[in-house]
């Protein structure tokens, strides 16, 4: 019978420390491998060369390192890269590296599939097959720095939590991720530098304030009419606006970091001066602002962007109620890698 190898980055340091205790062996080792795996993102133990032949041997025996696999790269006219990337166990998700003039910025994905039902998005006609483990999403992260350094000429700057999947229903995973990220003993990024985008789960919302993050939050919205929001975004009948918006006021009294809501406005959806007051009273409760988003088709023309007037109305009416409003144009749309185009087509 064939005994399933662990994979080594499932252990801490001090779990590490204590493997080689138990082997005979001087704790510092387990230094050494957590150096290796975390900060040199090591992929075989053959690699750790300061390790003796017989250590690296013991550590083979007993773990893996189950890293990802870039399967394919592609690259958008305006510099924009996707990764088709592969897992351990051959499902495959997507992330993007968006470069402009001063930074880059990786957009990561937390869940093969989703596990809502956005019908925008073409992430959310994919099922959830699984939630991706912290260092499935470090790898992402890793993958993307070297792209930026190789490509661009600098490293990475942002992470944004807004490729494939929820991050809140992988909660633990992305948290523990960040970890790593942030930490000095990791890529030692700063968290200020990292946003978490939600579709919105009040619950967890509140449990982020609760311990204190210190990263972005972003919420998409879409619609600020509890109707209309179901429509498009059916979870919305469970996490209504209301819990949302109490989340969100709880989120501000603990951690004093305003809110961003990511907003696309779609042509005879919300593009009338009802939606953009609705969207004013709910942006009223707690400092924010607001990424007007070019809506990217999906193949069934049941969405299409509502025209500039609409984006005019909005804007001036955000505006006009000192609400910091921004239009963000999409990136990498002619290899579908804009936002709520990610879907493994490849």
């Amino acid at each position: 019978m064939t005994v399933k190898k662990k994979d080594v980055r499932a252990l801490t340091k001090e779990q590490l420390r204590q493997f080689f205790v138990d082997k005979g062996e001087k704790p510092f080792r387990g230094n050494q491998v957590h150096e290796w795996l975390w900060q040199k993102s090591a992929h075989s133990f053959d690699g750790m060369t300061n390790l003796s032949l017989s250590a690296r041997t013991m550590l083979q025996e007993h773990f893996v390192i189950n890293h990802i696999k870039v399967d394919q790269m592609q690259r958008s006219s305006d510099g924009t890269i996707k990764n088709a990337v592969r897992l351990h166990d051959d499902l495959v998700v997507e992330s993007v590296l968006i470069p402009t003039k001063t930074r880059t910025t990786a957009c990561v994905s937390s869940q093969v599939g989703c596990s809502l039902d956005c019908t925008f998005c073409a992430t959310s006609r994919l099922k959830r097959m699984r939630n991706l483990n912290p260092d499935e999403i470090y790898d992402q992260v890793v993958a993307m720095d070297n792209e930026s350094r190789l490509y661009f000429d600098r490293p990475l700057s942002n992470i944004v939590f807004m490729g494939m999947g929820e991050p809140l229903m992988n909660y633990n995973n992305v948290l523990k991720a960040i970890d790593k990220i942030t930490s000095p003993e990791g890529l030692g990024m700063s968290p200020k530098r990292i946003t978490v985008s939600t579709s919105g789960v009040p619950k967890l919302i509140k449990r982020m304030a609760d311990e204190q993050v210190r990263f972005k939050l972003a919420v998409s919205l879409h619609s600020a009419i509890d109707a209309i929001r179901t429509s498009i975004m059916p979870f919305n009948a469970t996490f209504t606006l209301a819990d949302l918006r109490e989340a969100l006021i709880y989120w501000y009294a603990k951690t004093k970091s305003r809110i961003t809501y990511e907003y696309v406005v779609w042509e005879g959806i919300n593009d009338t001066q009802k939606d953009v007051d609705a969207l004013v009273a709910f942006c009223r409760f707690a400092p924010s602002k607001v990424n007007l988003i070019e809506y990217n088709p999906i193949d069934d023309g049941k969405f299409k962007q509502a025209g500039n007037a609409a984006l005019q109305m909005y804007q001036r009416t955000l505006e006009a109620n000192d609400i910091t409003v921004t239009v963000r144009r999409s990136r990498g749309k002619d290899i579908d890698a804009a936002c709520g185009q990610l879907a493994n087509k490849s």
